[in-house]
């Protein structure tokens, strides 16, 4: 049985005293959810990282994770924050390719496959996001578009590689917006995920690989994602900014809500 994974994306929230506390609030919340099959991922704001790593060293329920990185090693970036920084604080995790990064920053499938590389060298573990527009939803071109997301960015990988990674589909329609893809459209990408992988990787690396759903997870509608069959947990946006709802997600995740 694959590990669920239940990933908290604070993305630009917070100040360092509330996101302190909130880590409080779920180091006490969550110890008592989670089983084994569930594993926590917490990515604040980059400089919040250390604080809050200190925070849950020890933890084996939660992990540190980051929201980017970038796609150089070091050098002249300035504001810029490198894997290997990442990995030097205890981050064991990092979310490549989240749409709004596409979306705000131009990150294309060429840049994220550097990133990718880089983040994997400095011995992380990628998140990588892929989804689509409603317009190519609609235009039924949603599948083959993803699909191509992964084919483009992450398919010059090896066998090892890729067993490495987990991927998060988030229909950019779902994001931010209360609209949440039925359990059937979840299922039916993530399948289709699996199975694309499965043709370059076959099936037993395919099985291996944990899909996360994004888009609107909140503690209502978890626990009915999370009973599909190829959905491994979720990629949580503004509900993991709430102790409670956030350790409900976990819960769904554990088969305890």
């Amino acid at each position: 049985m694959r590990q669920r994974i239940v990933a908290g994306n604070w993305k630009m929230n917070k100040t360092r005293d509330e996101g302190l506390a909130l880590v409080s609030e779920l180091s006490n919340m969550i110890a008592d959810e989670v089983s084994g099959n569930v594993q926590v991922v917490l990515c604040p704001p980059s400089i919040y990282l250390a604080a809050v790593g200190k925070m849950i060293q020890g933890s084996g329920s939660i992990a540190l994770g980051a929201q980017n990185c970038h796609q150089k090693a070091a050098g002249a970036y300035t504001g810029e924050v490198s894997a290997a920084m990442l990995r030097s604080v205890g981050v064991q995790y990092v979310i490549l390719g989240h749409s709004e990064r596409r979306q705000y920053f131009g990150e294309s499938n060429s840049l994220l496959k550097e990133k990718t590389d880089i983040a994997l060298e400095a011995g992380l573990t990628p998140i990588f996001c892929c989804g689509e527009l409603l317009e190519l939803r609609e235009q039924g071109v949603h599948l083959d578009f993803v699909r191509n997301q992964l084919t483009e960015s992450l398919f010059h990988l090896s066998n090892e590689q890729l067993r490495r990674l987990v991927i998060a589909y988030e229909p950019i329609w779902a994001i931010g917006t209360g609209k949440t893809a039925s359990n059937a459209q979840a299922q039916e990408m993530h399948a289709a995920l699996r199975e694309h992988l499965a043709s370059r990787y076959g099936q037993e690396t395919a099985q291996e690989i944990r899909i996360l759903y994004g888009g609107s997870v909140n503690a209502s509608n978890a626990e009915e994602l999370f009973a599909s069959p190829d959905v491994d947990g979720g990629l949580v946006g503004g509900a993991s900014l709430k102790s409670r709802e956030f350790t409900d997600i976990v819960k769904a995740a554990a088969g305890k809500s």
